[in-house]
């Protein structure tokens, strides 16, 4: 379904790191592995979620969301480090100090936002390939409904239908 959900707006490269959901730990295995992810694709930017103990709305984030906002910043810096992860050398993986920025989203610290108005279809689209996922929030969990109210809070202040903020964290 992780596939499927991409191909519906436009990405062609999922990877899986074989770290499993819901026990995600954040340490020097998942950098690494997501190090190892930045020297073979070479970004400039990375895309993450929000790595704090809490939402803007004060509710807990969940604690593979934090492991992993926290590890990519890390691992956008690793990269780069040719002293960090020197088996990623004799796997034939150069160091890569090109990542720029990353964009972190639901940051309570967010001060830009991109405008998805022509998009929210496909992106309510791409959230319902999650089947069983949406299965299993239980609740009647609408995608539709979910989406369009989240990104409208967004958007509003930003002037447009439908948004997605972030902060902008430089490397």
């Amino acid at each position: 379904e992780e596939r499927r959900s991409a191909r519906v707006v436009g990405v062609e490269t999922v990877e899986f790191l074989g770290h499993w959901d819901g026990v995600i730990e954040y340490g020097a295995p998942l950098r690494r592995d997501i190090a190892r992810a930045i020297r073979r694709h070479k970004p400039q930017t990375l895309l993450t979620g929000n790595f704090q103990l809490t939402w803007q709305d004060g509710s807990l984030n969940m604690a593979d969301h934090r492991a992993v906002g926290l590890a990519v910043l890390d691992a956008a810096r690793d990269a780069g480090n040719r002293w960090i992860f020197t088996e990623l050398l004799e796997e034939g993986m150069e160091p890569w100090d090109g990542v720029k920025m990353v964009f972190v989203t639901g940051s309570a610290s967010s001060s830009h936002a991109v405008d998805v108005t022509d998009f929210i279809d496909k992106g309510v689209a791409s959230l319902d390939e999650h089947r069983a996922y949406i299965e299993n929030l239980g609740g009647g969990f609408d995608p539709d409904t979910f989406l369009r109210m989240n990104l409208n809070a967004i958007g509003e202040p930003f002037g447009c239908d439908y948004a997605v903020a972030f902060e902008v964290i430089t490397i």
